[in-house]
């Protein structure tokens, strides 16, 4: 079957560092489900991993981490979907991942495809929707569905994949006035679409923005990229014992200020559950059939901006650039392979 892999870590202007190739077709595990990859989508990991990673000699090493697609097979203990089912799903960092014809997942961290949106619509939400889902509720424990909510949520890079979708789960879930950073005209409507209360500017200190629209301090920040540039800013804004939840990768992070606030400080990383196979896995799998379920009803919507499209290495090469950029908006996705492309291998 066909898949896209790296054979070392490359800038993504050269043509090898994504390229096509030819793998053996997987066999599923006892809890696996066997997916006909229908659309993917391209996330930061993606291009985390592609640049950081040596994978071992001669072995190909399969990106993705956003899939849309059909079941075509299940594990033996398999019991929360069958042959045929419409699915929707981030995977794990630990397997293979999902730019490839055929793709294995553990039901568990599987959900059902929303009814009202394409492969291609879909597959712009998985990653993102768990990572904000589990930031919101897990990490920094806003309560769910409660409207009535005084306080307020700081979401630096409401544009981006996670922040897109934070903006509407934390606008229409919650009672929290949602503020988002942003700084083109274009990234500031798109925040907007998304339900933002406010926008204001990263380029210009938090704190300082904040006091512009007379809000100025609030419980919680989720920090989406710059933590480290921004957390003086950060801590200043935070109200005393206030939250933050951060999702990117500094060098360095010293929260030994935030002690005279009693400041708490939460990692979220949506690999967690399946990376180390916790007992309550499964909520990923509950967690994604509720995201459906608010998309079929028109709570929540698809953060799809672009679709580039077949899935091959060329148009993934580009994908990955966009997201390099630092200049993207909601979720780049390539949809389906080239006819004739799922003959047996």
């Amino acid at each position: 079957m066909k898949a896209i892999t790296f054979y070392r870590p490359l800038p993504v202007s050269n043509p090898e560092s994504l390229v096509d190739v030819t793998v053996e077709r997987p066999s599923p595990g006892p809890r696996d489900l066997l997916v006909e990859v229908r659309a993917i989508s391209v996330n930061p990991v993606d291009t985390k991993v592609r640049r950081n990673t040596q994978p071992e000699a001669g072995e190909p090493k399969v990106l993705g981490w956003d899939v849309a697609g059909v079941v075509v097979g299940v594990g033996s203990e398999v019991s929360l979907f069958k042959v045929g089912d419409e699915v929707f799903y981030a995977g794990s960092i630990a397997r293979a991942g999902g730019n490839s014809e055929r793709h294995l997942v553990d039901e568990r961290i599987v959900g059902r495809k929303p009814q009202s949106l394409s492969f291609a619509e879909a597959a712009a939400l998985p990653l993102t929707a768990i990572t904000a889902w589990e930031l919101l509720f897990d990490r920094l424990r806003v309560p769910y569905g409660v409207k009535h909510s005084d306080g307020a949520l700081l979401i630096i890079n409401g544009a981006g994949g996670v922040g897109s979708i934070l903006t509407q789960i934390a606008r229409r879930l919650t009672g929290l006035t949602v503020i988002a950073t942003a700084s083109r005209p274009e990234s500031i409507d798109w925040c907007t679409q998304m339900g933002a209360h406010h926008v204001i500017d990263h380029r210009q200190p938090l704190d300082e923005e904040l006091a512009r629209i007379g809000i100025p301090e609030v419980p919680y920040v989720a920090s989406l990229t710059a933590t480290a540039q921004h957390l003086p800013a950060i801590l200043r804004a935070l109200a005393p014992q206030g939250a933050l939840a951060l999702i990117d990768d500094p060098a360095t992070l010293d929260i030994v200020p935030f002690k005279r606030k009693s400041l708490s400080v939460h990692w979220e990383l949506m690999f967690t559950r399946p990376l180390f196979g916790t007992p309550d896995m499964i909520r990923q799998h509950r967690l994604l059939n509720e995201v459906a379920d608010l998309v079929d009803a028109g709570v929540l919507r698809s953060t799809l901006r672009q679709t580039l499209g077949p899935i091959n290495a060329a148009n993934l090469r580009n994908a990955h650039g966009i997201v390099e950029s630092g200049r993207s908006i909601g979720k780049v996705v390539l949809q389906g392979f080239q006819a004739g492309s799922l003959a047996p291998t």
